[in-house]
């Protein structure tokens, strides 16, 4: 597994926009790491720098305490993973069974391995209907689930999702889910850039919040949707969930379980009471 380390890392954009400003971060593996914050506020910047997408510059990135500046993008995608916002800068092969094989092969896997693999992971997020299908005959949230099939299939140590429920309904974040608690039960990191705190505080054993190109805040999810940091959240123009603001009335701290939530309603009155 791979420890990842960042060290003072700053990126400038090439028309001078800075985008990270003395980032420093350390991952363990087998974390489960959300990162939020407002658009513009370097989340997708700082992930990219994780496979060498972007070079950074100033600073510097680690995989178990290498650098990885002299190391090729082709030789970092075997270690990390990343799943692109939009499932349509992903997608680009006329089946799905190719689609999600894809990677495999090219990390230098035969051709029954890397079917395997395909397998396995669109069974994963549910796409086994799918197999012959257009990836483009499927709907936007069904593509977003195939754009995570396809990185699951190449079985990379980190695991990066970018907004991975945007389009999802109930079902679909559920499956979501699922695939990132069995990514961490395997020891494999998952970090997600997420907008949607509830999922964030369900599924991340931390939380981290950024702001104009720095971590503001760094933490746990009761951490960082406690009572104490809802300035900090709001200075990023996020609010805590829901959950977290009744159960900071009810007493409850910031991460309740729906069960506790239910005791804590007053009793409905009985018939004729």
């Amino acid at each position: 597994m791979t420890r990842l380390a960042i060290e003072g890392l700053g990126f400038v954009y090439p028309g001078g926009t800075r985008a990270l400003d003395g980032v420093d971060l350390a991952v363990e593996p087998g974390a489960s790491v959300a990162v939020i914050g407002q658009n513009g506020s370097g989340k997708s910047t700082l992930v990219r720098h994780l496979n060498g997408l972007l070079r950074p510059t100033e600073g510097r990135v680690l995989h178990d305490g290498e650098d990885v500046a002299g190391l090729r993008t082709a030789a970092l995608a075997a270690r990390v993973g990343i799943v692109f916002q939009n499932p349509d800068r992903q997608i680009f092969a006329g089946k799905v069974r190719d689609e999600v094989a894809f990677g495999p092969r090219m990390l230098g896997r035969g051709a029954k391995e890397a079917a395997a693999a395909g397998a396995a992971a669109l069974e994963a997020v549910g796409l086994t209907d799918a197999t012959d299908a257009n990836p483009y005959d499927l709907g936007y949230s069904r593509r977003k689930l195939l754009a995570i099939a396809s990185v699951l299939a190449m079985d990379t140590p980190v695991v990066v999702l970018d907004e991975p429920t945007t389009g999802q309904d109930a079902r679909g974040i559920a499956r979501v889910q699922q695939v990132i608690a069995k990514l961490v039960a395997d020891g494999r990191t998952v970090i997600a850039i997420s907008h949607d705190m509830r999922f964030v505080a369900e599924s991340f054993e931390r939380v981290i919040v950024m702001r104009d190109g720095r971590i503001v805040l760094d933490g746990s999810p009761a951490d960082a949707f406690a009572e104490p940091a809802w300035p900090t959240l709001a200075s990023t123009f996020l609010e805590p969930p829901l959950a977290a603001r009744i159960g900071a009335r009810l007493g409850l701290g910031p991460t309740p379980t729906d069960d506790a939530l239910l005791a804590a309603l007053p009793p409905r009155p009985t018939a004729g009471g």
